[in-house]
């Protein structure tokens, strides 16, 4: 007997995964097509760690850490190696690899809120994060010294601790494979950059809350060496005589505030540095609305905490809820101390649209503030007409969701500029070449930029404001300059150094070529003016 037929066939359920996998796709199709237009335009730091990749690759050394400094590792300049052995060096080899990297910080955020909340908010959570503002991706594709890697190594620790505390592992050898890999990303934070400790120290506490007796025995030796191994750089780096001591002191003067009001660091760090940090506003520009959030956000993170530890009192009983909304706990103070370590440095409100990278770590706890809307949000087909909370809960999130969204169309009309810069560094280039100035100073960001992109075809030293010698990340250009018997000055046009090398020229009766070009003038002395 055949079953009766019926128009409609069986329905199909839609699973998150194929979901998070097309917009992990998209997120990285994105970033690809912004990295192959030269989006966002190259600098000098992003340079030095091209520098980096390219002594690597040729094994002329293999640096520990940043040229010019006793912290943030150099993990960028080793991934994009291989690639510079197979191809010439460039900033799209040196970006390729941030790729996969991007790619699995999506994956563990979306395994990490799926356990924390809720599956399909894990998937709204990975679709914000597959757009972005030029302060978003930059901090993503840019190789300008750990920033890239620092998200995926917070929310793979706090995972592991989760799953770990939860209970998690089938058998003792996965488990300890667990711990190991807690260590492991945890003396790679220490190495890597040390933004990311405030989730790595909380994520520690939720593997102590939830494992606190495994650690008493072979997995915390375990996880003690996972520690050593990722840090083993750094600890290498640090065992010579003074570098430690070095290394802390600039550490404390970098975190430190003093010279900007306490208002400005405010503004800059709070109101200004949130927005920008998490995608809501176009490049170097924030007004309107989004100053708001930054003024609310301590608010969400207090709710977020409260309903948290609401939840985690009343799960008293069961181990693997409350280790959950430790979890949750984790990612709130994570962003409270990513927030006020920020607030508190001159950075925040000196430089506080180019220092907005200091809080990049904040996409983590994106999942703890928009939870109390999302959850208002799904209470909306069963609420009164009565009740303003689901709309409102709903209106904050369709808002939230358009604001990242338009900052990243803006950066897609934007990316034709990439190529603009591109042809002027060639033009300027070139220039060199056809003048025969292959060793000249000029100034920071334009120094190492072109070492870089001419593959040490030229060797430049840096100059302060004053013509005193700059901040050479890399010494031995500085010792090649100071060998040189009359050195060129390649300056931007109308910067305080170019106007500086005119009134020297000028002052000493020094006569010069001079030829403009892309934006920079050339000044070819007749003879010394040290």
């Amino acid at each position: 007997m055949t079953r009766p037929t019926t128009g409609a066939g069986p329905t199909r359920r839609v699973r998150p995964g194929p979901v998070v996998a097309a917009l992990v796709a998209l997120g990285v199709g994105y970033r690809l097509y912004l990295i192959l237009s030269g989006m966002p335009p190259t600098n000098s730091d992003e340079a030095t760690m091209g520098l980096a990749a390219t002594h690597i690759a040729q094994g002329r050394g293999f640096p520990a850490f940043f040229y010019g400094q006793h912290y943030m590792g150099t993990l960028e300049a080793y991934l994009a190696a291989p690639l510079f052995v197979l191809f010439e060096p460039s900033s799209v080899a040196l970006r390729l690899p941030l790729l996969p990297v991007y790619a699995v910080f999506c994956y563990v955020m979306y395994g990490l809120v799926s356990r924390l909340y809720s599956r399909w908010f894990a998937v709204f959570v990975v679709g914000l994060l597959a757009i972005g503002s030029d302060a978003v991706v930059h901090s993503q594709v840019s190789a300008g010294g750990g920033y890239p890697e620092i998200k995926p190594i917070g929310a793979g620790a706090l995972l592991i601790a989760v799953w770990l505390g939860s209970g998690g592992g089938r058998t003792a050898r996965v488990r300890l494979i667990g711990y190991a890999g807690w260590g492991v990303l945890a003396g790679l934070a220490l190495w890597v950059d040390w933004l990311i400790l405030p989730y790595v120290a909380a994520a520690g506490l939720v593997l102590v809350f939830g494992c606190r007796r495994q650690l008493l025995g072979w997995p915390g030796l375990v996880l003690v060496a996972g520690v050593l191994a990722g840090a083993a750089p750094s600890i290498l780096h640090h065992v010579r005589p003074g570098v430690a001591a070095q290394s802390l002191d600039t550490m404390l003067h970098l975190s430190g505030g003093g010279q900007a009001s306490v208002w400005d660091r405010v503004y800059g760090g709070l109101l200004l540095g949130v927005p920008l940090g998490t995608g809501l506003c176009g490049p170097g520009t924030c007004e309107g609305w989004p100053l708001a959030l930054g003024a609310a956000y301590p608010l969400l993170l207090l709710l977020a905490a409260g309903l948290a530890i609401a939840a985690f009192r009343t799960a008293s009983g069961f181990h693997g809820e409350r280790v959950r909304q430790a979890g949750r706990l984790a990612l709130v103070a994570g962003g409270a101390l990513t927030l006020l370590a920020y607030v508190r440095s001159d950075a925040a409100g000196l430089t506080p649209t180019t220092s907005v990278r200091y809080l990049t770590p904040l996409l983590l706890s994106l999942p703890a503030i928009l939870w109390p809307l999302w959850t208002a949000a799904a209470r909306l087909r069963r609420a009164s007409l009565r009740d303003p909370r689901p709309l409102a809960g709903a209106g904050m999130v369709a808002i939230l969701a358009g604001s990242m969204l338009a900052p990243t169309v803006a950066l897609l009309r934007d990316a034709p500029r990439g190529q603009v810069v591109a042809r002027e560094e060639r033009a300027l280039v070139d220039a060199l070449h056809g003048l025969g100035v292959d060793r000249f100073y000029t100034e920071y960001w334009t120094c190492n930029r072109l070492a870089f992109a001419t593959d040490e075809g030229v060797v430049c030293a840096a100059l302060h404001d004053d013509l005193s010698p700059g901040h050479d990340r890399y010494l031995p250009y500085r010792a090649i300059l100071e060998a040189t018997p009359n050195p060129a000055y390649v300056l931007p046009i109308g910067s305080v150094h170019e106007r500086a090398i005119a009134q020297r020229l000028a002052d000493r009766g020094v006569p010069a070529d001079v030829t403009d070009v892309a934006g920079y003038r050339v000044y070819r002395p007749a003879h010394p003016i040290r």
